[in-house]
């Protein structure tokens, strides 16, 4: 049985406003990334898109009503966002379950053609240096000729001062802009954990036996050489505030 629409809009909500708190210029930077995905795709009659580490579908989702005709893929490997967004976004996108970075995680996302663009927010600094190069490498092998992947990340720079400046920058914006009123990553979990109608995707969740998050801290140009060492031809950012950066690789 699928989770009702009701309830699936409600911690959808709940998790568009957990969000906030720890990315203050999230809007601003989904609609950059909708952006770049729209001019890198024109002339494309039906470009497939994938959303790697998608959550619930809000980036997806915007992409699906930026481009239409484009066939979006949602894919993550928690099955309780996954079902959160198919009951509340329907069939408006692909909700596939994968670990990005497994053996042949690729595979399990049934593509039958090139990739035009491969997006992510948030998500790929959960990854290990070497999975992340491995990811990388994967996307530049399915991406077609011209095909892009846009990366929206707390990104460092490489210049410790600058780092620094940074982090500062973006502490500030988040105070102005008032981001701790939100609840937290924990406190939306908690909450999920304790209304019943989420109880059989809370079990599922429960059964998946995934390797531990190693995380990276990767600068900039760290991040830039091992795209290029993937294969991309060219790479760079499109967009920044504070540490958080939109960084765009071609294929």
């Amino acid at each position: 049985m699928g989770m009702s629409t009701v309830a699936a809009a409600r911690w959808v909500e709940r998790w568009e406003c957990q969000q906030q708190r720890y990315a203050v210029d999230r809007e601003e930077r989904f609609t950059v990334i909708a952006d770049v995905v729209e001019h890198m795709t024109l002339g494309r009659s039906a470009p497939l898109v994938l959303d790697l580490g998608s959550g619930p579908g809000s980036l997806a989702a915007r992409l699906a009503g930026r481009l239409p005709a484009a066939e979006v893929v949602a894919v993550d490997a928690d099955p309780l966002l996954l079902e959160l967004g198919r009951a509340h976004h329907g069939s408006a996108l692909r909700y596939v379950e994968a670990l990005i970075g497994a053996p042949d995680w690729l595979d399990a996302l049934g593509l039958d053609r090139p990739v035009d663009a491969a997006v992510s927010t948030t998500a790929l600094h959960y990854l290990g240096e070497d999975t992340l190069k491995r990811v990388y490498t994967d996307l530049a092998g399915r991406l077609r000729p011209g095909g892009v992947l846009v990366n929206g990340d707390h990104i460092s720079p490489d210049s410790a001062t600058v780092r620094e400046l940074a982090l500062d920058i973006g502490r500030r914006q988040s105070e102005r802009c008032l981001a701790l009123i939100h609840e937290d990553w924990q406190s939306w979990w908690s909450g999920a954990a304790a209304d019943p109608e989420l109880a059989p995707f809370l079990a599922r969740r429960g059964e998946r036996r995934h390797p531990p998050c190693e995380g990276n801290d990767l600068p900039l140009s760290g991040h830039i050489g091992l795209l290029r060492e993937a294969g991309f031809a060219e790479v760079g950012t499109v967009w920044q505030f504070g540490n958080s950066h939109v960084l765009v690789a071609v294929r």
